[in-house]
């Protein structure tokens, strides 16, 4: 991602461009997730996995075979983002639906915490060297990209699972939709996973960082990708302090507190002019979120059947994972219109409206406790 922002920037100088790289993420996503929730509830989770990995590995080959052979256009690498869209979108569902199947009900908030901070503590690694790598050759991420995730996806095939769950249901709108009925049962889950939409989609200042670093923080690829590693280094700061200190009450609470200082530090780095300071934002930001996607992902493994995990982590997928990709294109839409700054303040204002109104639109969420099995 440090990549093709960077190289779309580049190529553009536009905005707006940037943000129709998270809108080709999203359409894919928002079109497939309930299917493939449906998919990841009647086969080897582990096996659809793997496949939404292949096909990350061909994507990244050929975006490494246009960069380096100086082919690659801005509709091109669009089209790639689709592509790897619509990989996730399957990907995804399977990928979370498997972690009950490895922690026990009891210690699931521990198993939460320390699957994020493993995969942030990746994250913290990957934008700063991404930006190393970029600088050196377009190419040299996308290639990284391909030889990486075929060790993924050749490690997800040993997982042990005891057993194969699988939804013996024929298929129907009824099953397809299934997901999405539930969550409306559950106050609490509905609450969650919808509040990090609205937060994720206003927060999405993290979709302007090739901008702040190259013409208002002054750095270059590598102060980009130091950028992008800020919030993953925040957050791993703070699963690690879950996963040995796991929230012992008012974990509703304790939510809503972590996405109000999420808003905050955006506040904060939108109108810095410091790159120290910025990176201090990020780091904030990270942490803020990393308290909300452990109460978030604890709650719905445990309020969730087992054959309709599949399922109900699409919809959340679909909550979640897509306005991460639509808050980049609201975020490019609103910096052209407005600027880069007022446009990333104005989101992290907005995030800590949605929090508080949140708190009284759903008081079922607001009086969860303890995260126990």
């Amino acid at each position: 991602m440090v990549a093709i922002g960077w190289q779309v920037y580049a190529l553009t100088h536009s905005a707006l461009a940037l943000g129709l790289v998270g809108l080709a993420g999203f359409v894919p996503n928002a079109a497939l997730t309930l299917v493939a929730g449906d998919v990841a509830d009647r086969y080897d989770r582990r096996r659809v996995v793997q496949c939404g990995q292949f096909v990350e590995v061909v994507t990244g080959g050929v975006l490494a075979w246009g960069s380096f052979a100086g082919w690659l256009t801005v509709g091109e690498i669009y089209a790639a983002v689709v592509v790897l869209g619509c990989a996730s979108a399957f990907e995804g569902p399977a990928d979370s639906a498997l972690l009950p199947a490895v922690v026990p009900a009891d210690m699931l908030q521990r198993g939460a915490a320390l699957v994020g901070g493993t995969w942030q503590s990746a994250a913290v690694g990957g934008p700063a060297i991404g930006g190393i790598a970029y600088a050196v050759a377009p190419g040299v991420p996308y290639a990284a990209l391909a030889v990486l995730m075929f060790a993924a996806l050749v490690l997800n095939g040993t997982i042990p699972i005891a057993t194969v769950v699988r939804d013996e249901e024929p298929r129907s709108l009824k099953t397809l939709f299934a997901g999405v009925a539930f969550v409306r049962r559950q106050p609490a889950i509905l609450g969650t996973i919808s509040l990090d939409l609205f937060a994720v989609l206003l927060g999405g200042a993290t979709a302007l960082l090739p901008i702040y670093a190259r013409d208002i923080l002054h750095t270059g690829p590598w102060g980009l990708g130091l950028l992008r590693g800020a919030p993953a280094l925040g957050a791993v700061a703070m699963t690690a302090l879950l996963a040995q200190r796991p929230i012992a009450s008012r974990a509703g609470i304790r939510m809503f507190q972590g996405v109000i200082v999420f808003g905050a530090a955006t506040i904060v780095f939108a109108l810095s002019h410091l790159f120290w300071l910025s990176l201090a934002a990020l780091f904030v930001m990270g942490a803020g979120d990393a308290v909300s996607v452990v109460v978030r992902t604890s709650l719905v493994q445990l309020l969730t059947p087992d054959a309709m995990r599949g399922r109900v982590s699409a919809v959340n997928g679909l909550f979640i994972s897509t306005s991460s990709q639509l808050g980049e294109f609201e975020s490019g839409v609103t910096a052209a219109l407005l600027g880069t700054m007022p446009a990333a303040a104005l989101g992290g204002l907005g995030t800590i409206a949605v929090a508080l109104w949140w708190m009284r639109l759903f008081p079922a969420l607001r009086a969860v406790d303890r995260l126990e099995g």
